[in-house]
């Protein structure tokens, strides 16, 4: 897998951006735990010219608010059919499976995850998900898994420490 050719960056949320758990309240607010590490791992990877997106199976106001406050523009919620979608938005968009990274956790990426030519989830995903990725990364859901697997890509291309310079930077 050349890691030059990716260009999109697919990430599920629920147990891959966050740790899983929905926390309603008593007024039936929803929120969720997004780890801060993972926000500067995306806001580098889309300062290495790579687009990130949010494919969802459930929607969440919080998880908009998450999007907006990292620049991500390609935010899909409530998506049931992830691998049709996914598919359907690699051909309208002139990508192959060589040009996209997915991370998810659960069942519901199994199939979607077969639309990419690279694949990590974190360490406590469904055992089919970690059969069927490249990378399993030490942190779980939530706790900076999607930040190590966006280490992984920018290193192998060298863009790590660029990356760091352009997002961090005070100069």
């Amino acid at each position: 897998m050349g890691f030059e050719n990716i260009r999109l960056l697919v990430l599920d949320v629920d147990g891959t951006m966050t740790d899983g758990g929905v926390y309603i309240d008593n007024n039936r607010v929803e929120s969720k735990r997004f780890s801060i590490k993972d926000g500067a791992g995306i806001l580098m990877a889309k300062a290495a010219g790579i687009d990130v997106m949010i494919l969802t199976g459930r929607e969440s106001n919080c998880v908009a608010q998450r999007a907006s406050e990292l620049g991500i523009q390609l935010i899909f919620q409530n998506v049931k059919a992830k691998s049709s979608f996914l598919q359907g938005y690699l051909e309208d968009n002139g990508l192959t499976k060589e040009n996209v990274a997915y991370m998810g956790d659960d069942l519901n990426d199994l199939f979607a995850m077969r639309h990419a030519g690279l694949c990590a989830c974190p360490s406590d995903a469904a055992q089919e998900i970690k059969n069927q990725c490249g990378y399993i990364v030490e942190q779980k859901g939530g706790d900076g898994a999607v930040r190590a697997f966006i280490e992984i890509i920018l290193k192998a291309r060298g863009q790590w420490e660029q990356s760091i310079q352009r997002v961090f930077s005070e100069s």
